[in-house]
């Protein structure tokens, strides 16, 4: 009689046991640093600002949207947008996105990326990244805003506090920067 309990014993506790170790292995991993600032040892210069106290500001209060914008939306209404301001890092998509570069480190090889065209970004404390751009539709557009991407060369590596617009969607999260159209 104790050889058939031990054994039904035995029987039901892989039973039970066994499925949950297959619902443990089926369980999707995040990724290592997932939301966390790739390459974290890569810092900003001494003189770059800091989060508390960024070196400087980027964009202007506006309305949400501008004039451009509205009306080259499809039937006049844009993407929803927020108002928003987040301190980062000026950082370029492109070399952080494919090898976590940026910091002082990556200042001169960062100021090529972004005039060549290269996407600009913002990564803030958290190790949130946002794809920053000129609002102003049109200007953009007609490649009358060069005084943006000039800015963000002047401060890449530093620390900034940015205004504008943030739009998201799919994953992908983006500021729309006010008050770079040339003058």
């Amino acid at each position: 009689m104790l050889k058939t309990v031990l054994c039904c014993f035995t029987v039901l506790s892989l039973a039970v046991s066994l499925p949950a170790e297959e619902a443990k292995k089926a369980a999707p991993k995040k990724a290592a640093g997932s939301g966390a600032t790739l390459h974290p040892e890569m810092k900003v210069a001494a003189d770059a600002g800091t989060f508390e106290k960024p070196m400087a500001t980027m964009g202007e209060k506006g309305d949400v949207w501008t004039a451009t914008t509205m009306a080259a939306g499809v039937d006049g209404k844009p993407q929803p947008g927020k108002p928003i301001t987040v301190t980062g890092e000026i950082i370029d998509m492109s070399c952080y996105l494919q090898l976590g570069k940026h910091g002082e480190k990556h200042v001169a090889c960062g100021k090529k990326c972004i005039t060549a065209g290269q996407p600009v970004g913002l990564l803030t404390k958290a190790g949130s990244v946002y794809m920053l751009m000129e609002e102003e539709h049109d200007p953009r557009r007609d490649g009358q805003t060069s005084a943006f991407r000039k800015a963000a060369t002047d401060h890449f590596g530093h620390i900034m506090e940015v205004t504008g617009t943030a739009a998201s969607h799919g994953g992908y999260k983006g500021i729309f920067v006010q008050g770079f159209v040339n003058k």
